[in-house]
């Protein structure tokens, strides 16, 4: 969810990025007839970027970091009650194949069916937590990655930067010079002006 969040931050930059290297420069002109028109190559200056960075517990963003953690903590009593259903199967399961032989066929069954009732229960509460989470995390997350692009267009704009790649979404970039990657100073600008106690929006 992350990766898919910023990437189209990202892709929003890279774009407009790219716009204003395609535009001409003022004053130039293109002759109409005669020789061949002259050709104006813009000078292009490139950054890299590493997106999975942004949510390093240590040296990430902080207001990205604070949030996720936020959201953890809302769905901590939904893990423990998962982490106890899985507990009490695991061990009715154990019972049963301790004592089945011992029993009649007809209690092995209706212990067996209990089990299996608390399987389909633990799937079905699994499922519908991680659904909840997920739903919540794009609610919280959603609005830090999208100020998150934002700073990053115009960090690019301060600094002259002409096109930023995330080099978790770029396939094909093998090495490159580390003074163009952007993302520890990036990432310092962008705590510096946005604090970690801003505002989370609460679940509805």
């Amino acid at each position: 969810i992350f990766r898919a969040t910023v990437a189209a931050a990202f892709l929003a930059a890279i774009c407009v990025g790219s716009i204003r290297a395609q535009q001409p420069r003022p004053g130039t002109t293109t002759p109409t007839t005669g020789a061949a028109p002259a050709v104006n190559v813009p000078e292009t200056k490139i950054a890299l970027v590493n997106s999975d960075e942004f949510n390093d517990e240590k040296a990430g963003i902080v207001r990205l970091v604070v949030a996720m953690k936020k959201v953890d903590s809302e769905f901590g009593p939904r893990r423990t009650e998962l982490q106890t259903l899985q507990a009490q199967t695991e061990k009715a399961t154990a019972d049963l194949a301790k004592v089945g032989p011992m029993q009649s066929a007809l209690i092995n069954q209706q212990q067996q069916e209990k089990i299996d009732q608390m399987k389909k229960d633990f799937q079905r509460k699994g499922e519908d937590a991680q659904a909840a989470y997920q739903k919540r995390l794009q609610e919280v997350i959603g609005p830090v990655y999208e100020d998150i692009g934002k700073a990053l267009d115009a960090y690019a704009k301060a600094h002259g930067i002409t096109l930023i790649l995330d080099v978790t979404k770029v396939q094909g970039i093998v090495s490159a010079s580390d003074s163009l990657d952007i993302t520890k100073a990036f990432i310092i600008e962008f705590n510096s002006k946005n604090p970690a106690t801003a505002a989370v929006t609460p679940p509805k």
